[in-house]
């Protein structure tokens, strides 16, 4: 197949290298993309945000992924970035021939806060604006395409939480109930590409692991296989938590094991980490700050 990835960082480029290794011809688009070609990947230097920037990209393709994040900024940005992106995108595919159309969005639409399973088909009626309009970003692409809601990644280099732990900036708060979502970047890789061979036009599956997990295990864990103490209570959670509208929910993955196909490599957190863990520490980078107590 002939694949396009548009956004092609942190989870584009090892995409890319893996469509390359299973035999495809893979187009990779982002602003600076000099590394992409030691991947196998034929770069394309484009800001996809530009007006008029798809019609830059030449040929048609089988396989379309979008990958582009806002890279921060509010409700104006992620309009910009997300529906009329995903509009412009809509349209361009259609008039490519394209014949499978995969987008990357969210389980922050799910604003769920009581601890509660939930599914592709349960309420997505986030209560922030930059939460509702990745909801309009997903009606856009639809009708044509597959929407994977996507938990926190994390992986080589990437995992907030992780780094605030290792560093002793992590915080509980409240008693720690609150449940977190997660997936490691390369069984996301293996998501969407199951998702351009099996996935089905106008679906949504949730691209998470199996075991959602409250932040005091989540900590608890670090800090027994790191031999550090657990991070202090924070009280209530700080105004800028407020603000984010945190959630607390357990996100479903079954659907995207049963239709996908999709057999994870990391099926918890603990498999994920404890590689990140042994590679930080064959490397010389495993940099724990001595806990004061």
């Amino acid at each position: 197949m002939r694949a396009l990835i548009i956004g092609c960082g942190y989870v584009g480029a090892p995409l890319g290298a893996r469509l390359v290794q299973l035999g495809h011809e893979v187009y990779g688009v982002r602003r600076n993309p000099a590394e992409l070609a030691a991947l196998g990947i034929r770069p394309i230097a484009l800001d996809i945000t530009q007006p008029g920037a798809l019609e830059q990209i030449p040929g048609n393709f089988d396989w379309v992924v979008n990958l582009v994040s806002s890279s921060g900024g509010g409700a104006e940005e992620y309009r910009r970035v997300y529906v009329e992106g995903n509009r412009a995108l809509a349209a361009w595919a259609k008039g490519r021939g394209v014949k499978k159309l995969v987008y990357t969005s969210s389980t922050s639409v799910y604003a769920q806060n009581d601890g509660s399973a939930v599914k592709e088909s349960s309420p997505a009626e986030p209560t922030t604006e930059t939460s509702r309009l990745l909801v309009e970003a997903e009606k856009e692409i639809l009708p044509a395409g597959v929407v994977l809601r996507v938990s926190g990644i994390y992986g080589p280099e990437r995992g907030h939480l992780f780094k605030q732990f290792l560093k002793n900036e992590a915080r509980i708060p409240g008693k720690g109930e609150r449940i977190i979502n997660m997936i490691h970047r390369d069984d996301l890789v293996e998501v969407i590409i199951a998702a351009l061979k099996n996935g089905r036009a106008g679906e949504i599956y949730n691209a998470t692991d199996d075991e959602p997990v409250a932040l005091l295990n989540f900590y608890r864990w670090l800090a027994e296989t790191l031999g550090k103490w657990m991070p202090p209570f924070a009280g209530e959670e700080s105004d800028a938590e407020r603000k984010r509208a945190l959630t607390s929910k357990k996100v479903q993955n079954r659907k995207m094991k049963i239709e996908l196909g999709v057999t994870l490599k990391y099926p918890t957190y603990r498999q994920g980490y404890t590689v990140e863990i042994q590679r930080l520490d064959a490397a010389g980078e495993l940099n724990i700050e001595p806990d004061p107590r």
